[in-house]
């Protein structure tokens, strides 16, 4: 049974979020709300998050702020929603990381579109391939160095990488608290459609298990999501 996809609202109207909310249910779509970022932050770090629907005139921090705290984290989707739909705001709110920008008010089924045409857009960009101004990546303890492509351990060791390794562990930075399977994994690392038979994306995933010290029986950092694929189930922060 394919995984249904998860949606955020994060609005501090009740009522858009419960419209919105009952709207994409009924589309087949799994819902989260959000009344703000305090909220927001929370359900990113406790669930599989696809895609975000971000009001811009939120009180407190507004949307703008919260998109690029989001994107500074996570390579979520953002659809970004506002009452002013001028060319400025527009253009800001896609310097920010949105990846969308839908003006209030507006019919659901033009969000329906919009929210299908950028999960077919973002869905395994491989963001692995360039590092975009990062010079290190934090998870867990552990530090990345995109540069000399060093891994060191919480402790200070550093850990030596295969290629093939580095860009395994790349593609699960990239893509935090998201379940992948073989053939997404497969894609991002080698560009190409998997065969139903390759196990190697399996043993990669055991070769660096071992290289973060993972119990191999209860793993904490990439999870196994039975019948799914894997999970980097930890925070991720990309240092400049």
């Amino acid at each position: 049974m394919e995984r249904q996809e998860t949606i955020l609202i994060v609005d501090d109207d009740p009522e858009i979020r419960r419209l919105l909310s009952d709207y994409l249910t009924q589309s087949g779509y799994v819902a989260r709300v959000a009344a703000d970022g305090k909220d927001l932050l929370q359900v990113i770090e406790r669930s599989v998050i696809d895609l975000v629907v971000l009001d811009l005139m939120m009180p407190g921090r507004d949307g703008l702020v919260l998109c690029r705290e989001l994107r500074s984290r996570s390579d979520i989707p953002i659809i970004m929603l506002t009452s002013r739909g001028g060319l400025i705001d527009r253009i800001v709110g896609m310097e920010m990381g949105a990846d969308d920008y839908l003006p209030k008010p507006f019919d659901p089924r033009e969000l329906l579109v919009r929210i299908k045409a950028v999960l077919r857009r973002t869905q395994g960009r491989p963001r692995h391939m360039r590092d975009e101004g990062i010079q290190s990546i934090e998870f867990a303890g552990w530090q990345l160095d995109t540069v000399a492509r060093q891994l060191t351990s919480p402790t200070g060791v550093v850990i030596a990488l295969s290629g093939s390794e580095y860009q395994l562990l790349r593609v699960f930075l990239d893509h935090p608290n998201r379940v992948l399977n073989r053939d997404q994994l497969t894609s991002l690392l080698m560009g190409k459609e998997a065969d139903p038979f390759d196990r190697a994306v399996d043993v990669r995933v055991s070769r660096l298990r071992q290289r973060l010290l993972e119990d191999a029986r209860e793993p904490q950092i990439i999870k196994t999501v039975r019948s799914e694929g894997y999970l980097l189930a930890v925070s991720v922060r990309c240092n400049p």
